[in-house]
């Protein structure tokens, strides 16, 4: 009966959220080949931070969930208000903030339940909304606020634990979409996640994020690189979605590029349906295609997003499907199967003088943590090496912007000199 109740309620949300947004016809009048201009923006090009909530990553503090719940939610809301302050003091312009890291949400929301890394419960209420506490912050110091989504991740894990703490939101509304659709649900990369094949779970995830959009004084939507997400050992199972969805496609392949394509199409259709100011953007693998595999390619030998994501991300710029795209480039000037400027000037290249917007993704996180195959990030050579990165990024025509991953490396011995040199270069250019 709550399975019920909980798929109706669900379907009548979408209609209200998407009511007026076709799927079909419009989605390339209102997206391609002109897409609804954004609000004017400044000259100032992006400069922007990843502020991870999943497993507590960046933000919030682990140790506030002991608190008692009016302490709880001082040391959570101080604690980002000291990210904002150290942002705006860097001279960082805009922050990418994981508002739904899993199947849970850090807003309120009628379709996703309260994410457990605020209370130690998935369902539970914070007693306040970070979202509305950070775009509230964030925009009185001057800093735009980009909702950023995992759009198919459930769960972080498996376990026994997981399944029963996801079922048990059923007692609650909103109810986890785990226990709604458990039909949806596959495993990949041992973690629950939702079919991308099925239409329904993609008219879901319009809804999520419709109903953000409408909701928040949001600056943009990102989605990160997870869309087939699975490793050798632990693939999608995905066959029965195959079997009734793939005909009219060579392979499997093909059709699971085309199911990703869909998702792109139809959120960008219902982002500028409701909000046209509101910019969408994807955060991809560095690596479209390496050249040995198609000419159209970059002089790379790395992971190619086209074949082990099933995400086809020059195609969405080419059709200018997004308003930005933030290729994830964190490999040195000198790893030469991967080289940074190789990447970036592809990039370039491909977005040239279209209508997405390039920001480059740096790995602020590898300074001062060198390995075998990348000496270059020792702690000197590696403030050397994100220096070269920046400066080609705010002098190669193309680049709009460069964001760094992520936040809790702002505060770590090894990146120090590395964030002087970003405080010294930004902060004085605003």
């Amino acid at each position: 009966m709550l399975k019920i109740k909980g798929a109706a309620r669900c379907g009548f949300l979408l209609l209200l959220l998407l009511a007026g947004c076709s799927q079909k016809s419009e989605v390339k009048s209102l997206v391609t080949p002109i897409p609804a201009p954004l609000a004017p923006q400044s000259v100032q090009p992006m400069r922007g931070i990843w502020l991870a909530t999943v497993n507590h990553l960046d933000w919030p503090p682990p140790s506030s969930l002991s608190l008692a719940a009016p302490q709880r939610i001082a040391q959570q809301q101080q604690a980002l208000l000291a990210r904002l302050d150290k942002y705006k003091e860097l001279g960082i312009n805009t922050v990418f903030f994981q508002v739904k890291p899993d199947s849970s949400a850090f807003y309120r929301s009628a379709i996703l339940p309260w994410s457990a890394e605020l209370t130690g419960v998935t369902g539970k209420d914070p007693g306040y909304d970070p979202l509305a506490f950070i775009l509230t912050e964030a925009h009185r110091r001057g800093l735009k606020v980009h909702a950023w989504l995992n759009p198919y991740r459930v769960s972080m894990n498996t376990s026994p634990a997981t399944v029963n703490e996801l079922e048990n939101t059923l007692a609650d509304a909103p109810a986890s979409v785990f226990a709604l659709h458990r039909d949806w649900v596959r495993v990949a990369s041992d973690r629950f996640v939702l079919d991308p094949g099925l239409p329904q779970v993609r008219q879901w995830i319009n809804g999520v994020v419709a109903e953000l959009v409408k909701n928040y004084a949001i600056d943009g939507v990102q989605f990160d690189d997870y869309f087939y997400y699975e490793t050798p050992s632990s693939k999608l199972n995905d066959n029965s979605s195959w079997r009734d969805y793939g005909s009219g496609f060579a392979d499997k392949a093909s059709w699971r590029r085309d199911n990703t394509l869909k998702l792109v199409k139809e959120v960008a259709t219902t982002i500028k349906s409701l909000k046209p100011n509101v910019a969408f953007g994807i955060s991809p693998a560095g690596v479209w295609r390496n050249s040995d595999e198609d000419e159209r390619g970059s002089d790379t030998r790395g992971g190619a997003a086209y074949d082990l994501a099933f995400a086809d991300t020059r195609l969405w710029v080419k059709e200018g499907l997004l308003d930005y795209i933030a290729p994830q480039l964190y490999w040195p000037f000198g790893r030469k199967i991967v080289r940074y400027p190789t990447l970036a000037k592809w990039w370039a290249d491909v977005v040239g003088s279209g209508h997405t917007k390039l920001y480059i993704g740096v790995a602020l996180y590898k300074v001062g943590e060198p390995t075998k195959a990348e000496p270059q990030w020792g702690e000197e050579q590696g403030v050397a090496e994100l220096k070269r990165q920046i400066e080609l990024n705010e002098t190669l025509p193309g680049v709009a912007g460069t964001i760094l991953f992520r936040d809790a490396f702002l505060d770590r011995p090894q990146t120090q000199e590395a964030v002087n040199y970003l405080r010294d270069r930004w902060r004085t250019a605003q």
